[in-house]
C-alpha cells in the first residue's frame, strides 16, 4: 500500500501536532503530523492548516471520509487528500501554485469568514 498525505484546513490557531495525531490515530498509524507555521518569516504563528502522513491509503481514505466537515475546537475542519506539488508545471494565470499560496494573506489569527 502507498503512503497517503492528507491536508487539514480551517484549524484552530492553538492546534498542536500531538492533538492532530490524536485525531487521526483511531483510523490507523500516523507517520507524521505537521502544523504549518510562519517560521520562515520569524513569527512562528500557525497558518491554521496541517499535513498528516499515513502509511495506508485505505486508512487515510477512511479518515478523510469520517473527518471532513466535522467540528473541532469550534471550527468545521477540511480534510482532503493532499495534492502533490509538481514544480515542473507552471500555475494557470491568476491561480495559486499550492494550498500554501491560497492560505497567504493577513490571517494571523486564522479567523474564518464567519468570525470564528
Amino acid at each position: 500500500m502507498a503512503n497517503m498525505s492528507i491536508f487539514i484546513g480551517n484549524l484552530s490557531a492553538t492546534i498542536t501536532e500531538a492533538e492532530l495525531r490524536g485525531i487521526f490515530a483511531p483510523f490507523g498509524q500516523v507517520t507524521s503530523a505537521r502544523v504549518m507555521n510562519d517560521n520562515y518569516i520569524g513569527s512562528g504563528q500557525t497558518r491554521c492548516y496541517a499535513y498528516v502522513e499515513m502509511p495506508s491509503k485505505n486508512d487515510g481514505d477512511s479518515a478523510i471520509l469520517r473527518l471532513n466537515g466535522t467540528p473541532y475546537n469550534g471550527r468545521d475542519i477540511t480534510v482532503i487528500e493532499a495534492m502533490p506539488m509538481n514544480h515542473s508545471e507552471e500555475p494557470l494565470p491568476g491561480k495559486p501554485r499550492s494550498a500554501r499560496a491560497r492560505q497567504r494573506g493577513d490571517n494571523n489569527a486564522c479567523v474564518s469568514a464567519a468570525g470564528n
